[in-house]
Protein backbone atom coordinates (compact mmCIF):
# COMPACT_ATOMS: atom_id res chain seq x y z
CA UNK A 1 0.00 0.00 0.00
CA UNK A 2 1.39 3.54 -0.96
CA UNK A 3 1.68 6.06 1.72
CA UNK A 4 0.83 9.82 1.04
CA UNK A 5 4.08 11.82 -0.17
CA UNK A 6 3.20 13.96 3.15
CA UNK A 7 3.23 10.64 5.49
CA UNK A 8 6.52 9.27 3.28
CA UNK A 9 7.96 12.94 4.04
CA UNK A 10 7.08 12.19 7.52
CA UNK A 11 8.53 9.11 8.00
CA UNK A 12 11.96 9.24 5.70
CA UNK A 13 12.52 12.66 6.57
CA UNK A 14 10.65 13.31 9.58
CA UNK A 15 12.99 16.75 10.95
CA UNK A 16 13.10 18.05 6.84
CA UNK A 17 8.91 17.50 7.03
CA UNK A 18 9.16 19.91 10.25
CA UNK A 19 11.21 22.55 9.34
CA UNK A 20 8.81 22.83 6.34
CA UNK A 21 5.84 22.99 8.45
CA UNK A 22 7.97 25.73 10.69
CA UNK A 23 8.60 27.76 7.14
CA UNK A 24 5.28 28.03 5.89
CA UNK A 25 4.02 29.33 9.42
CA UNK A 26 6.13 32.32 9.52
CA UNK A 27 8.08 33.17 6.95
CA UNK A 28 5.14 34.09 4.29
CA UNK A 29 3.59 36.49 7.40
CA UNK A 30 6.18 38.61 8.67
CA UNK A 31 6.49 40.87 5.87
CA UNK A 32 2.52 41.19 6.31
CA UNK A 33 1.68 44.08 8.96
CA UNK A 34 3.16 47.35 9.69
CA UNK A 35 4.14 47.87 12.90
CA UNK A 36 1.89 48.52 15.93
CA UNK A 37 3.38 48.17 19.31
CA UNK A 38 6.69 50.41 20.66
CA UNK A 39 8.73 47.27 21.05
CA UNK A 40 9.36 46.04 17.36
CA UNK A 41 10.14 49.68 15.58
CA UNK A 42 11.88 50.37 18.94
CA UNK A 43 14.52 47.79 18.01
CA UNK A 44 14.81 47.97 14.46
CA UNK A 45 15.34 51.50 14.44
CA UNK A 46 18.81 50.40 16.40
CA UNK A 47 19.68 48.32 12.79
CA UNK A 48 18.76 51.48 10.56
CA UNK A 49 20.67 53.29 12.75
CA UNK A 50 23.72 50.70 12.46
CA UNK A 51 23.44 50.66 8.68
CA UNK A 52 23.16 54.38 7.98
CA UNK A 53 25.81 55.42 10.76
CA UNK A 54 28.33 52.20 10.92
CA UNK A 55 28.53 52.26 14.64
CA UNK A 56 27.65 48.68 15.30
CA UNK A 57 29.14 48.64 18.86
CA UNK A 58 26.68 51.22 20.61
CA UNK A 59 24.50 53.06 17.77
CA UNK A 60 21.88 55.37 18.93
CA UNK A 61 18.24 55.44 17.99
CA UNK A 62 15.56 57.66 18.66
CA UNK A 63 16.44 61.03 19.35
CA UNK A 64 20.54 59.74 20.53
CA UNK A 65 18.95 56.83 22.96
CA UNK A 66 21.44 53.66 22.95
CA UNK A 67 19.85 50.07 22.65
CA UNK A 68 18.70 48.74 26.22
CA UNK A 69 20.05 45.11 25.07
CA UNK A 70 23.11 43.79 23.55
CA UNK A 71 23.33 44.18 19.84
CA UNK A 72 23.14 40.26 18.78
CA UNK A 73 19.78 40.62 17.01
CA UNK A 74 20.37 43.95 15.85
CA UNK A 75 23.13 42.87 13.81
CA UNK A 76 21.23 40.04 12.56
CA UNK A 77 18.45 42.65 11.62
CA UNK A 78 20.99 44.78 9.84
CA UNK A 79 22.81 41.82 7.95
CA UNK A 80 19.33 40.36 6.72
CA UNK A 81 18.44 43.80 5.77
CA UNK A 82 22.04 44.49 3.20
CA UNK A 83 20.81 43.14 0.24
CA UNK A 84 17.59 45.29 -0.35
CA UNK A 85 19.85 48.03 1.34
CA UNK A 86 17.00 49.13 4.12
CA UNK A 87 15.48 47.82 7.49
CA UNK A 88 11.89 46.68 6.61
CA UNK A 89 9.01 44.60 8.92
CA UNK A 90 10.39 41.47 6.86
CA UNK A 91 14.09 41.54 7.64
CA UNK A 92 13.94 42.86 11.01
CA UNK A 93 11.55 39.80 12.02
CA UNK A 94 13.43 37.70 9.63
CA UNK A 95 16.12 36.28 12.81
CA UNK A 96 12.99 35.62 14.96
CA UNK A 97 11.56 33.88 12.46
CA UNK A 98 14.48 32.01 11.96
CA UNK A 99 15.88 31.65 15.08
CA UNK A 100 12.27 29.04 15.49
CA UNK A 101 13.05 27.05 12.62
CA UNK A 102 16.79 26.14 13.91
CA UNK A 103 15.41 25.75 17.25
CA UNK A 104 12.08 23.47 16.50
CA UNK A 105 14.67 21.44 14.12
CA UNK A 106 16.96 20.84 16.92
CA UNK A 107 14.29 20.03 19.27
CA UNK A 108 12.66 17.19 17.13
CA UNK A 109 16.49 15.54 16.27
CA UNK A 110 17.36 16.23 19.89
CA UNK A 111 14.66 14.50 21.36
CA UNK A 112 13.79 12.18 18.45
CA UNK A 113 17.19 10.35 19.30
CA UNK A 114 16.58 10.23 23.24
CA UNK A 115 13.01 9.10 23.64
CA UNK A 116 11.61 5.63 23.04
CA UNK A 117 8.93 7.22 20.96
CA UNK A 118 10.03 9.54 18.03
CA UNK A 119 5.95 10.30 18.20
CA UNK A 120 6.47 12.01 21.44
CA UNK A 121 9.61 14.06 20.12
CA UNK A 122 7.31 14.84 17.24
CA UNK A 123 3.80 16.30 18.78
CA UNK A 124 6.45 18.12 20.88
CA UNK A 125 7.40 19.98 18.12
CA UNK A 126 3.96 20.36 17.44
CA UNK A 127 3.45 21.69 19.82
CA UNK A 128 5.91 24.36 20.20
CA UNK A 129 4.80 25.13 16.48
CA UNK A 130 1.26 26.03 17.33
CA UNK A 131 0.92 26.98 20.82
CA UNK A 132 0.35 30.49 20.90
CA UNK A 133 3.28 32.23 22.74
CA UNK A 134 6.09 30.27 21.14
CA UNK A 135 3.91 31.26 17.85
CA UNK A 136 3.81 34.98 18.89
CA UNK A 137 7.40 35.52 19.36
CA UNK A 138 8.56 33.81 16.26
CA UNK A 139 6.84 36.39 14.28
CA UNK A 140 7.99 39.95 15.95
CA UNK A 141 11.10 41.70 15.98
CA UNK A 142 12.15 41.17 19.15
CA UNK A 143 14.96 39.26 21.03
CA UNK A 144 13.43 36.84 23.15
CA UNK A 145 13.16 34.34 20.56
CA UNK A 146 16.77 34.54 19.42
CA UNK A 147 17.72 34.33 22.91
CA UNK A 148 15.47 31.03 23.59
CA UNK A 149 16.86 29.37 20.20
CA UNK A 150 20.90 30.34 21.64
CA UNK A 151 20.07 29.09 25.67
CA UNK A 152 17.90 26.05 24.45
CA UNK A 153 20.32 24.43 21.50
CA UNK A 154 23.21 25.98 24.69
CA UNK A 155 21.46 23.33 26.97
CA UNK A 156 21.52 20.43 24.13
CA UNK A 157 25.19 21.05 23.41
CA UNK A 158 25.84 20.74 27.05
CA UNK A 159 24.08 17.64 27.64
CA UNK A 160 25.49 16.07 24.23
CA UNK A 161 28.92 17.31 26.43
CA UNK A 162 28.00 15.08 29.39
CA UNK A 163 26.49 12.05 27.09
CA UNK A 164 29.66 11.68 24.63
CA UNK A 165 32.30 13.18 26.23
CA UNK A 166 32.01 13.35 29.91
CA UNK A 167 32.61 16.79 30.82
CA UNK A 168 36.18 16.39 28.95
CA UNK A 169 37.65 18.76 26.63
CA UNK A 170 35.06 21.49 25.65
CA UNK A 171 33.56 21.98 22.09
CA UNK A 172 33.76 24.80 20.98
CA UNK A 173 30.32 25.02 19.86
CA UNK A 174 28.91 25.57 23.37
CA UNK A 175 30.64 28.80 24.11
CA UNK A 176 30.43 30.31 20.80
CA UNK A 177 26.25 29.08 21.75
CA UNK A 178 26.27 30.64 25.09
CA UNK A 179 28.28 33.90 24.31
CA UNK A 180 25.72 34.78 21.18
CA UNK A 181 23.17 34.23 23.97
CA UNK A 182 24.60 36.90 26.15
CA UNK A 183 25.25 39.09 23.36
CA UNK A 184 21.44 39.05 22.70
CA UNK A 185 20.61 39.85 26.35
CA UNK A 186 23.00 39.99 28.72
CA UNK A 187 24.78 37.62 31.21
CA UNK A 188 21.30 35.45 31.87
CA UNK A 189 22.62 33.94 28.76
CA UNK A 190 25.58 32.01 30.67
CA UNK A 191 24.12 31.96 34.39
CA UNK A 192 20.51 30.44 33.56
CA UNK A 193 22.61 27.38 31.04
CA UNK A 194 25.08 26.63 33.70
CA UNK A 195 22.49 26.70 36.28
CA UNK A 196 20.48 24.30 34.92
CA UNK A 197 23.14 22.42 33.77
CA UNK A 198 24.29 22.71 36.97
CA UNK A 199 21.65 21.04 39.35
CA UNK A 200 21.51 18.46 36.18
CA UNK A 201 24.89 16.93 37.20
CA UNK A 202 24.40 17.00 40.75
CA UNK A 203 21.31 15.23 40.67
CA UNK A 204 23.18 12.59 38.12
CA UNK A 205 25.59 12.16 40.82
CA UNK A 206 28.01 10.37 38.52
CA UNK A 207 30.80 13.23 39.32
CA UNK A 208 32.83 14.63 42.03
CA UNK A 209 31.40 18.28 42.94
CA UNK A 210 34.99 19.78 42.31
CA UNK A 211 34.62 18.28 38.30
CA UNK A 212 31.45 19.79 38.11
CA UNK A 213 32.19 22.96 39.47
CA UNK A 214 35.66 23.12 37.41
CA UNK A 215 33.83 22.23 34.24
CA UNK A 216 30.91 25.07 34.77
CA UNK A 217 33.80 27.76 35.39
CA UNK A 218 35.46 26.73 32.45
CA UNK A 219 32.06 26.91 30.06
CA UNK A 220 31.55 30.47 31.87
CA UNK A 221 34.69 31.63 31.15
CA UNK A 222 35.41 30.57 27.73
CA UNK A 223 31.91 32.02 27.18
CA UNK A 224 32.32 35.84 28.47
CA UNK A 225 35.38 35.59 25.82
CA UNK A 226 33.00 37.22 22.54
CA UNK A 227 30.69 39.12 25.23
CA UNK A 228 33.52 40.96 26.72
CA UNK A 229 34.59 42.10 23.54
CA UNK A 230 31.67 43.91 23.17
CA UNK A 231 31.26 45.23 26.46
CA UNK A 232 34.32 47.04 26.78
CA UNK A 233 34.06 48.37 23.39
CA UNK A 234 30.42 50.02 24.25
CA UNK A 235 31.56 51.10 27.17
CA UNK A 236 34.73 52.91 26.31
CA UNK A 237 32.16 54.14 23.87
CA UNK A 238 29.33 55.01 26.39
CA UNK A 239 30.79 55.26 29.84
CA UNK A 240 29.22 55.76 32.65
CA UNK A 241 25.85 56.18 30.81
CA UNK A 242 26.28 52.74 29.26
CA UNK A 243 27.18 51.06 32.81
CA UNK A 244 23.67 52.68 34.27
CA UNK A 245 21.73 50.85 31.95
CA UNK A 246 23.55 47.55 31.99
CA UNK A 247 23.47 47.37 35.56
CA UNK A 248 19.35 48.40 35.84
CA UNK A 249 18.62 46.13 32.63
CA UNK A 250 20.68 43.03 34.31
CA UNK A 251 21.01 43.75 38.20
CA UNK A 252 18.22 45.85 39.02
CA UNK A 253 15.40 44.04 37.71
CA UNK A 254 16.36 40.29 39.34
CA UNK A 255 17.24 41.78 42.63
CA UNK A 256 14.48 45.06 43.14
CA UNK A 257 16.98 47.15 43.03
CA UNK A 258 16.10 50.88 43.09
CA UNK A 259 17.75 52.43 39.49
CA UNK A 260 17.59 56.02 40.13
CA UNK A 261 20.19 56.53 37.21
CA UNK A 262 17.99 55.78 34.66
CA UNK A 263 15.46 57.91 33.29
CA UNK A 264 12.74 54.91 32.54
CA UNK A 265 11.23 52.42 34.46
CA UNK A 266 12.18 48.69 34.74
CA UNK A 267 8.44 47.89 34.58
CA UNK A 268 6.93 44.06 34.15
CA UNK A 269 6.71 43.75 38.08
CA UNK A 270 4.12 40.86 38.71
CA UNK A 271 4.37 38.10 41.59
CA UNK A 272 5.20 34.77 41.18
CA UNK A 273 1.42 33.14 39.98
CA UNK A 274 2.12 35.49 36.89
CA UNK A 275 4.41 32.67 35.45
CA UNK A 276 1.97 30.07 36.08
CA UNK A 277 -0.72 31.88 34.56
CA UNK A 278 1.34 32.77 31.31
CA UNK A 279 2.18 29.35 31.16
CA UNK A 280 -1.15 28.59 30.73
CA UNK A 281 -1.58 31.70 28.37
CA UNK A 282 1.47 30.82 26.47
CA UNK A 283 0.08 26.86 25.82
CA UNK A 284 -3.31 27.80 24.33
CA UNK A 285 -5.03 26.02 23.11
CA UNK A 286 -3.57 23.06 24.51
CA UNK A 287 -3.77 24.13 27.96
CA UNK A 288 -7.99 23.45 27.45
CA UNK A 289 -7.01 19.65 26.54
CA UNK A 290 -5.34 19.63 29.82
CA UNK A 291 -7.82 21.42 32.22
CA UNK A 292 -10.72 19.15 30.39
CA UNK A 293 -8.29 15.92 31.60
CA UNK A 294 -8.51 17.09 35.10
CA UNK A 295 -12.04 15.68 35.16
CA UNK A 296 -11.07 12.11 34.44
CA UNK A 297 -8.58 11.83 37.50
CA UNK A 298 -9.10 9.57 40.27
CA UNK A 299 -7.52 11.27 43.15
CA UNK A 300 -6.81 8.63 46.13
CA UNK A 301 -6.18 9.73 49.28
CA UNK A 302 -2.16 9.12 50.07
CA UNK A 303 -1.77 6.11 52.89
CA UNK A 304 2.07 7.11 53.33
CA UNK A 305 3.61 9.80 55.17
CA UNK A 306 4.61 13.08 53.36
CA UNK A 307 8.51 11.88 53.75
CA UNK A 308 7.76 8.61 52.39
CA UNK A 309 5.71 10.17 49.54
CA UNK A 310 8.49 12.46 48.93
CA UNK A 311 11.01 9.78 49.14
CA UNK A 312 8.86 7.64 46.42
CA UNK A 313 8.99 10.65 44.24
CA UNK A 314 12.68 11.12 44.63
CA UNK A 315 13.37 7.57 43.62
CA UNK A 316 11.49 7.67 40.31
CA UNK A 317 13.16 11.25 39.12
CA UNK A 318 16.66 9.96 40.14
CA UNK A 319 15.52 6.62 37.64
CA UNK A 320 13.76 8.57 34.70
CA UNK A 321 15.38 8.66 31.69
CA UNK A 322 18.43 10.76 31.07
CA UNK A 323 16.81 12.92 28.48
CA UNK A 324 13.63 13.34 30.52
CA UNK A 325 15.49 13.80 33.63
CA UNK A 326 17.04 16.81 32.27
CA UNK A 327 13.91 18.13 30.74
CA UNK A 328 12.45 18.44 34.02
CA UNK A 329 15.64 20.14 35.47
CA UNK A 330 15.48 22.57 32.96
CA UNK A 331 11.51 23.35 33.42
CA UNK A 332 12.00 23.51 37.05
CA UNK A 333 15.57 25.55 37.04
CA UNK A 334 13.92 27.90 34.37
CA UNK A 335 10.84 28.64 36.04
CA UNK A 336 12.28 28.67 39.86
CA UNK A 337 14.95 31.14 38.59
CA UNK A 338 12.55 33.58 37.43
CA UNK A 339 10.04 33.39 40.34
CA UNK A 340 13.36 35.68 41.77
CA UNK A 341 13.40 38.95 39.60
CA UNK A 342 10.42 41.28 40.22
CA UNK A 343 10.42 41.46 36.78
CA UNK A 344 8.46 38.88 35.26
CA UNK A 345 7.17 38.66 31.69
CA UNK A 346 5.72 35.85 29.54
CA UNK A 347 8.80 35.54 26.94
CA UNK A 348 11.03 35.71 30.24
CA UNK A 349 9.50 31.37 30.41
CA UNK A 350 10.26 30.46 26.34
CA UNK A 351 13.11 28.47 26.62
CA UNK A 352 11.55 25.85 29.26
CA UNK A 353 8.46 25.12 26.58
CA UNK A 354 10.49 22.76 25.01
CA UNK A 355 11.45 20.86 27.71
CA UNK A 356 7.82 21.85 28.90
CA UNK A 357 6.61 20.31 25.43
CA UNK A 358 8.05 16.87 26.25
CA UNK A 359 6.05 15.77 28.94
CA UNK A 360 2.91 17.46 27.58
CA UNK A 361 3.87 15.29 24.40
CA UNK A 362 4.01 12.10 26.59
CA UNK A 363 0.51 12.98 28.61
CA UNK A 364 -0.97 13.71 24.89
CA UNK A 365 -0.18 9.83 23.89
CA UNK A 366 -1.58 8.72 27.03
CA UNK A 367 -4.69 10.45 26.42
CA UNK A 368 -4.80 9.22 23.02
CA UNK A 369 -4.66 5.70 24.44
CA UNK A 370 -6.40 5.18 27.61
CA UNK A 371 -8.70 8.52 28.30
CA UNK A 372 -10.24 8.99 24.87
CA UNK A 373 -12.78 10.58 25.97
CA UNK A 374 -10.91 13.47 27.09
CA UNK A 375 -9.54 13.70 23.42
CA UNK A 376 -12.96 13.33 22.40
CA UNK A 377 -14.65 16.07 24.28
CA UNK A 378 -11.48 18.48 23.53
CA UNK A 379 -12.39 17.72 19.53
CA UNK A 380 -15.87 18.53 20.02
CA UNK A 381 -14.72 21.58 22.00
CA UNK A 382 -12.23 22.77 18.86
CA UNK A 383 -14.45 21.78 16.33
CA UNK A 384 -17.35 23.94 17.55
CA UNK A 385 -15.36 26.65 18.30
CA UNK A 386 -13.73 26.85 14.85
CA UNK A 387 -16.81 25.58 12.88
CA UNK A 388 -18.77 29.05 14.51
CA UNK A 389 -15.74 31.11 13.82
CA UNK A 390 -15.68 29.84 10.17
CA UNK A 391 -19.08 30.52 9.59
CA UNK A 392 -19.23 33.62 11.19
CA UNK A 393 -16.39 34.77 8.71
CA UNK A 394 -18.10 33.01 5.23
CA UNK A 395 -21.14 35.15 6.74
CA UNK A 396 -19.55 38.22 6.82
CA UNK A 397 -17.53 37.80 3.48
CA UNK A 398 -20.80 37.61 2.22
CA UNK A 399 -22.01 40.61 3.70
CA UNK A 400 -24.88 38.96 6.30
CA UNK A 401 -23.49 39.57 9.58
CA UNK A 402 -21.69 43.19 10.59
CA UNK A 403 -19.21 42.97 13.12
CA UNK A 404 -19.01 46.08 13.54
CA UNK A 405 -22.92 46.27 14.76
CA UNK A 406 -22.19 43.42 16.94
CA UNK A 407 -19.17 45.20 19.46
CA UNK A 408 -20.75 48.33 19.72
CA UNK A 409 -23.25 47.42 22.52
CA UNK A 410 -19.54 46.29 24.54
CA UNK A 411 -17.42 49.05 23.77
CA UNK A 412 -17.80 52.48 22.49
CA UNK A 413 -13.99 52.89 22.32
CA UNK A 414 -12.91 54.45 19.17
CA UNK A 415 -9.56 52.56 18.24
CA UNK A 416 -11.66 49.13 18.96
CA UNK A 417 -14.44 50.16 16.17
CA UNK A 418 -12.17 51.35 14.10
CA UNK A 419 -9.73 48.33 14.45
CA UNK A 420 -12.96 45.48 14.07
CA UNK A 421 -14.30 47.72 10.94
CA UNK A 422 -10.90 47.60 9.63
CA UNK A 423 -10.64 43.62 9.59
CA UNK A 424 -14.20 43.23 8.70
CA UNK A 425 -13.39 45.54 5.38
CA UNK A 426 -10.65 43.23 5.07
CA UNK A 427 -13.15 39.85 4.90
CA UNK A 428 -15.85 41.92 3.03
CA UNK A 429 -13.36 42.77 0.71
CA UNK A 430 -11.56 39.38 0.13
CA UNK A 431 -8.17 38.71 -2.05
CA UNK A 432 -6.70 35.39 -3.12
CA UNK A 433 -4.96 34.89 -0.09
CA UNK A 434 -7.57 35.53 2.45
CA UNK A 435 -10.07 33.02 -0.15
CA UNK A 436 -7.63 30.88 0.10
CA UNK A 437 -6.79 30.54 3.83
CA UNK A 438 -10.60 30.31 4.22
CA UNK A 439 -10.65 27.54 2.49
CA UNK A 440 -7.85 25.61 3.71
CA UNK A 441 -9.60 26.40 7.56
CA UNK A 442 -12.58 24.85 6.01
CA UNK A 443 -10.80 21.87 4.96
CA UNK A 444 -9.31 21.49 8.38
CA UNK A 445 -12.58 21.53 9.94
CA UNK A 446 -14.15 18.94 7.79
CA UNK A 447 -10.91 16.67 8.53
CA UNK A 448 -11.62 17.11 12.11
CA UNK A 449 -14.86 15.97 12.09
CA UNK A 450 -13.85 12.81 9.68
CA UNK A 451 -11.37 11.65 12.00
CA UNK A 452 -13.70 12.31 14.96
CA UNK A 453 -16.30 10.39 13.17
CA UNK A 454 -13.53 7.52 12.75
CA UNK A 455 -12.52 7.62 16.26
CA UNK A 456 -8.83 7.11 16.09
CA UNK A 457 -7.66 9.10 18.79
CA UNK A 458 -4.28 9.85 17.70
CA UNK A 459 -5.40 10.80 14.53
CA UNK A 460 -8.14 13.49 15.67
CA UNK A 461 -4.90 14.59 17.66
CA UNK A 462 -2.65 15.01 14.61
CA UNK A 463 -5.93 17.02 13.26
CA UNK A 464 -6.47 19.40 15.62
CA UNK A 465 -2.70 20.18 14.89
CA UNK A 466 -3.72 20.60 11.34
CA UNK A 467 -6.93 22.66 12.49
CA UNK A 468 -4.39 25.43 14.84
CA UNK A 469 -1.74 25.36 12.06
CA UNK A 470 -4.47 26.46 9.79
CA UNK A 471 -6.23 29.18 12.49
CA UNK A 472 -2.63 30.51 12.91
CA UNK A 473 -2.91 31.24 9.03
CA UNK A 474 -5.72 32.91 9.52
CA UNK A 475 -4.81 34.96 12.66
CA UNK A 476 -1.40 35.99 10.76
CA UNK A 477 -2.80 36.22 7.10
CA UNK A 478 -6.04 38.32 7.85
CA UNK A 479 -6.71 39.28 11.84
CA UNK A 480 -3.18 40.49 12.31
CA UNK A 481 -3.23 41.93 9.06
CA UNK A 482 -6.14 44.28 9.49
CA UNK A 483 -5.03 45.24 13.16
CA UNK A 484 -1.58 46.14 12.64
CA UNK A 485 -2.77 48.47 9.25
CA UNK A 486 -5.68 49.71 12.04
CA UNK A 487 -2.99 51.04 14.52
CA UNK A 488 0.05 51.89 11.94
CA UNK A 489 1.74 55.03 11.68
CA UNK A 490 2.95 54.67 8.81
CA UNK A 491 0.49 56.19 6.57
CA UNK A 492 0.99 59.47 9.03
CA UNK A 493 4.54 59.38 8.45
CA UNK A 494 4.31 58.96 4.57
CA UNK A 495 1.63 61.78 4.54
CA UNK A 496 3.66 64.18 6.81
CA UNK A 497 7.32 63.14 4.67
CA UNK A 498 5.19 64.14 1.66
CA UNK A 499 3.49 67.35 3.02
CA UNK A 500 6.33 68.79 4.51
CA UNK A 501 10.18 69.56 4.54
CA UNK A 502 11.21 67.06 7.30
CA UNK A 503 14.75 66.36 7.09
CA UNK A 504 17.45 64.75 8.96
CA UNK A 505 18.52 67.63 11.09
CA UNK A 506 15.12 69.59 11.68
CA UNK A 507 12.89 66.78 13.57
CA UNK A 508 12.78 67.05 17.19
CA UNK A 509 11.10 64.90 20.02
CA UNK A 510 11.28 64.72 24.06
CA UNK A 511 13.07 61.59 24.72
CA UNK A 512 12.10 61.59 28.77
CA UNK A 513 9.95 57.99 29.27
CA UNK A 514 9.07 58.77 32.49
CA UNK A 515 7.57 62.05 31.45
CA UNK A 516 6.71 61.49 28.08
CA UNK A 517 5.19 59.32 25.94
CA UNK A 518 8.04 57.85 23.07
CA UNK A 519 6.48 57.90 19.38
CA UNK A 520 8.83 54.27 18.32
CA UNK A 521 6.65 53.57 15.67
CA UNK A 522 6.72 57.08 14.03
CA UNK A 523 10.60 57.28 14.29
CA UNK A 524 11.16 54.11 12.10
CA UNK A 525 9.44 55.44 9.31
CA UNK A 526 10.65 58.79 9.59
CA UNK A 527 13.59 56.64 8.74
CA UNK A 528 14.92 57.21 12.50
CA UNK A 529 15.54 60.90 12.22
CA UNK A 530 14.14 62.19 15.62
CA UNK A 531 17.08 64.38 18.02
CA UNK A 532 16.33 65.40 21.55
CA UNK A 533 14.40 68.82 21.94
CA UNK A 534 15.81 68.95 25.45
CA UNK A 535 19.62 68.33 24.74
CA UNK A 536 19.82 70.25 21.28
CA UNK A 537 17.57 73.19 21.89
CA UNK A 538 17.71 74.11 18.45
CA UNK A 539 16.77 77.33 16.84
CA UNK A 540 13.54 75.95 14.82
CA UNK A 541 12.29 72.80 13.38
CA UNK A 542 9.53 70.64 13.19
CA UNK A 543 8.30 69.04 16.86
CA UNK A 544 6.31 65.70 16.77
CA UNK A 545 4.45 64.52 20.30
CA UNK A 546 1.42 63.48 21.86
CA UNK A 547 -1.63 65.72 22.03
CA UNK A 548 -1.19 65.78 25.69
CA UNK A 549 1.90 65.63 25.66
CA UNK A 550 2.55 68.86 23.93
CA UNK A 551 0.30 70.71 25.95
CA UNK A 552 2.92 70.13 28.96
CA UNK A 553 6.17 70.95 26.24
CA UNK A 554 4.02 74.33 25.40
CA UNK A 555 3.57 75.43 28.96
CA UNK A 556 6.97 74.36 30.16
CA UNK A 557 8.96 76.28 27.33
CA UNK A 558 6.32 78.71 26.32
CA UNK A 559 9.07 81.60 27.62
CA UNK A 560 11.56 80.47 25.08
CA UNK A 561 9.72 78.97 22.00
CA UNK A 562 6.47 79.44 19.76
CA UNK A 563 5.00 76.34 18.85
CA UNK A 564 2.51 75.84 15.82
CA UNK A 565 0.42 73.21 15.40
CA UNK A 566 0.54 71.91 11.43
CA UNK A 567 -1.54 68.60 11.35
CA UNK A 568 -2.43 65.48 13.55
CA UNK A 569 -3.10 61.70 13.32
CA UNK A 570 -6.94 61.29 12.96
CA UNK A 571 -7.38 59.15 16.34
CA UNK A 572 -5.11 58.36 18.85
CA UNK A 573 -2.10 56.29 18.33
CA UNK A 574 -1.89 53.18 20.43
CA UNK A 575 1.54 51.73 20.89
CA UNK A 576 1.36 52.92 24.20
CA UNK A 577 0.94 56.37 23.74
CA UNK A 578 -2.56 56.54 23.44
CA UNK A 579 -2.37 60.18 22.65
CA UNK A 580 -3.22 62.34 19.07
CA UNK A 581 0.06 62.90 17.12
CA UNK A 582 0.45 66.07 16.63
CA UNK A 583 3.18 68.08 14.27
CA UNK A 584 4.03 71.34 14.92
CA UNK A 585 6.52 74.03 14.08
CA UNK A 586 8.62 75.68 16.56
CA UNK A 587 10.40 78.95 16.52
CA UNK A 588 13.13 80.09 18.95
CA UNK A 589 11.67 83.41 20.55
CA UNK A 590 13.76 86.47 20.00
Amino acid sequence: MRTSFLQDLYLQRPVTFTVLICILSVLPWIAMGDFSTKGEPREAAVAISMLESGNFILPTSYADEFAYKPPMAHWLMALCSLPQGYVSEFTSRLPSALAFIVLIGFILAFFGKRVNKFQEAFIATCLLITCAEIHRAAMTTRVDMLLTMFMVVGLIQLYRWEEFQELKGLPITIPLLLGCAVLTKGPVGIILPLFVFGVYLLILNKYRFFTIVKALFYIGLSSLFLPMLWYIAAWRQGGEEFLNVVIAENFGRFFHLETPLIDYKLGHENGVWYNFMTLMVGFIPWTFLFIFSLFALKIHKPNSSLKAIWKKAWTRIRSMEKVRLFSLVALVCILFFYSIPSSKRSVYLMPAYPFIALFLAQYMIYLAEYKTKVVRFFAVFMFTVVSIATLALGLTMAGLIHPVSLVEPYSQEAHVLYTVETITGMITSPNLLTISIFILLFASVCTLGYQMFRKIYIKILYAIFALMFCVNLLIDGVIMLGERRSKTTRFFAEQIKKDYPLGKDNVFVMNHPLEYKNLYSLNFYLGDIFHNFEEVQPQEGFFLSGDKDLEKVIKKYEDLYTFTPLTSTEREVQEDVRQIVVLSRFIRKP
